[in-house]
């Protein structure tokens, strides 16, 4: 979850989330500093009833109005060093770690001015507009909801969404904390009022138009010979979605969060990798992987029609070696590394 930005609300609560980190340390620290001589307790006594005085003694402040929930793309941002560019995607469909989140978000405002509730069925992602609608799908155990997405996060590495504490329950991963996830695009959501958000967004709409681009010669790049290159894998698909690109009224109001929670096939195996990318040229993968060094290999697959070369670190079968392997990438300079699922 995140607090808010210039276009409406965006790191604020940022703040919060280290604030309550702080919190906690600062908390253990008391318990392992407890000996304090009775002077300095004496001290802190006075300066304590001090400052309350002085608190009692200003004039209140008013109440900062309640923002207003609205769509929004949101603007780049950056967090512990790595950027994030939230956009337009309809087409998202990406793998990775799910973790949830509750207090003391509670009734916080959410990134685009809603009011965040534990028990609600939404979630928080760095990059997708909101208020949008996804559907999420526990790859360990078949579990899938679809959600609203009203919030900026999870900024833990290696998490691709956080959910509500709610969400976790039904797609059964609360008591665990994390899950194996697959994370899709369905539709925009309502607004809080109950007014769809089917138009074009302001913040697209006011848009500066892009320069016209000049001709671009485009061809087939061949293989590179005498390089290893790994034989395109083959995979069971995941589960598809459930919502075409272009719905009609009636099908975007069936995209809503209803709690309804549908079981889906999933992979009987899956493994987590740490991806540092996916490049189109396969020289451009090799050097990436040289750069690093590790133990990266380069697989490749078919996307779109495109031989896509991804450079990973793994198998892990646990979140934690996850973990582990993904900080010590990015510790070697790759801030852009994510923990991915897969087969």
């Amino acid at each position: 979850m995140d607090g808010h930005d210039s276009a409406g609300l965006e790191p604020c609560s940022i703040a919060l989330r280290m604030a309550a980190r702080s919190t906690r340390l600062n908390a253990s620290q008391r318990l392992t500093n407890r000996p304090m001589t009775r002077g300095i307790r004496r001290t802190a006594c006075v300066l304590g009833f001090a400052a309350l005085a002085a608190c009692g003694s200003e004039t209140p402040r008013p109440a900062a109005p309640a923002p207003t929930a609205i769509y929004k793309v949101g603007n780049p941002y950056q967090i512990e060093g790595t950027w994030y560019y939230p956009k337009e995607q309809p087409d998202y469909d990406e793998t990775g770690v799910a973790s949830w989140y509750a207090d003391p978000f509670q009734g916080r405002y959410t990134s685009n001015g809603e009011s965040f509730d534990a028990d609600a069925l939404t979630a928080a992602h760095r990059t997708l507009p909101m208020p949008v609608n996804v559907r999420v799908t526990n790859l360990d155990n078949g579990r899938s909801l679809i959600l609203r997405v009203n919030d900026r996060g999870p900024y833990a590495k290696g998490r691709i969404i956080d959910v509500s504490r709610r969400a976790a329950q039904l797609l059964g991963f609360y008591d665990v904390g994390t899950a194996r996830v697959r994370v899709q695009y369905v539709s925009r959501a309502n607004l809080p009022n109950g007014q769809p958000t089917n138009e074009t967004p302001v913040e697209v709409a006011s848009a500066v138009p892009a320069a016209p681009a000049g001709k671009v010669d485009v061809g087939t790049l061949s293989d590179i010979s005498g390089a290893a290159v790994a034989a395109p894998v083959k995979m069971r698909h995941m589960p598809t979605s459930s919502a075409s690109p272009a719905m009609s009224a009636d099908e975007l109001a069936s995209t809503q969060p209803t709690g309804q929670v549908t079981n889906v096939v999933v992979p009987p195996v899956t493994h987590l990798y740490v991806q540092v990318g996916a490049f189109s040229i396969y020289s451009a993968a090799e050097r990436v992987r040289r750069h690093l060094g590790l133990s990266l290999k380069i697989t490749t697959i078919e996307r779109n029609r495109q031989r896509l070369y991804r450079v990973r670190l793994g198998p892990f079968d646990q979140v934690a070696e996850a973990d582990q392997a993904l900080a010590e990438v990015m510790r070697l300079g790759s801030n852009d590394a994510r923990i991915v699922v897969d087969q």
